[in-house]
């Protein structure tokens, strides 16, 4: 007999084995050997459900993950750039004054009243300083706030009126936007 021949033949008498067992059990039997086949195949579905939502979730969290870093480079990226250039708006508001000096030391050379001409580039330097958020502070006739003065010297004051009160102004405070750039150095009367 072929190979071929006696294969189909094995065959042929496997599938009559497995009718002449299946017509010897009882239905309940059948019943019961097809319902856990069910039941692995429920929970393959489900463990393959499963694995693709993980992989899902992963691909999100990767995404999400690349994101964010891209984000934290970019907002490192701009503030170091702020940094390095936030300055730019105040000094190209305070070129004109410079330029302005430029000017008076020129007329300074043949003119002999000069005064005016600084008073003028002063004032507008201070206008420039207040555009850009900064303030003198106060310091005449003032109560010693060591939030803004530094007491420097304290002197016997003239009168009564005059105790605890700052008397002269050795070096002017600024604020930036309501921050101490620098303290005023103050006389101080006791």
């Amino acid at each position: 007999m072929d190979p071929k021949e006696k294969k189909v033949k094995e065959e042929e008498l496997n599938v009559e084995e497995t009718l002449n067992n299946a017509e010897e059990q009882p239905q309940d039997e059948q019943a019961e050997n097809a319902a856990p086949m069910t039941h692995e195949e429920e929970l393959e579905k489900e463990l393959e459900t499963a694995q693709e939502t993980i992989e899902e979730q992963k691909d999100k969290y990767l995404r999400l993950s690349a994101e964010f870093d891209n984000y934290r480079k970019r907002t490192m990226k701009e503030k170091a750039e702020l940094i390095l250039n936030g300055g730019e708006k105040s000094l190209s508001s305070i070129l004109p004054v410079v330029d302005d000096f430029e000017r008076a030391i020129k007329t300074m050379e043949t003119a002999t009243d000069v005064k005016e001409g600084v008073e003028l580039i002063y004032n507008k330097f201070m206008a420039t300083l207040a555009q850009n958020g900064v303030k003198v502070i106060e310091t005449k006739d003032q109560p010693l706030n060591t939030d803004y003065h530094e007491a420097i010297a304290v002197i016997p004051a003239p009168s009564e009126a005059q105790k605890g009160k700052i008397l002269d102004c050795v070096q002017t405070g600024y604020t930036l936007n309501d921050k101490v750039l620098r303290h005023a150095k103050v006389v101080v009367g006791e």
